[in-house]
């Protein structure tokens, strides 16, 4: 075997890292990490009350798979869309769809795994600060409705 021949890579995160769309990551399978051509795989863990920056990937898509917790996630061109990313779920995003995710718990993390075809996700996440906090307020009343439901 040559030095130019594939290689397995094994990965093992320590921690977790802040991402452009500002959720921490554990940075997993990506160009820069593992010699990757056309993906990469991280795991968000969302901190109780946590959510995301607004944002899209451009000329990327990308497929997510709930783990652990409940996300809300907002999607759309004025974020007009909703739905929940649970545990078993799996949600394909389109590129260019902004969106953005919210843990909608106070107390408890949420983790998703996310691929990407797109080996060097992280500098092609474009942010869209002009939908943050558009859907603040109704992601803050289902998480109400969610904690209610639980009592």
């Amino acid at each position: 075997m040559s030095d130019t021949d594939p290689q397995v890579v094994i990965l093992r995160p320590e921690a977790t890292r802040a991402a452009v769309q500002g959720m921490p990551q554990f940075f997993g399978i990506s160009g820069q990490t593992a010699g990757a051509k056309g993906l990469s795989m991280n795991l968000t863990a969302f901190p109780p009350g946590g959510k995301s920056k607004a944002h899209f990937h451009r000329d990327f898509e990308t497929a997510i798979y709930g783990i652990s917790g409940q996300i809300a996630l907002y999607h759309g061109h004025a974020l007009e869309h909703r739905s929940l990313i649970e545990p078993g779920v799996f949600c394909y995003i389109p590129a260019f769809v902004p969106h953005v995710a919210f843990n909608l718990s106070d107390t408890t993390p949420a983790t998703a795994l996310s691929a990407r075809n797109d080996p060097a996700e992280q500098e092609n996440v474009v942010l869209a600060p002009e939908l943050d906090g558009k859907v603040d307020a109704d992601a803050a009343a289902l998480k109400r409705q969610i904690a209610m439901a639980g009592e």
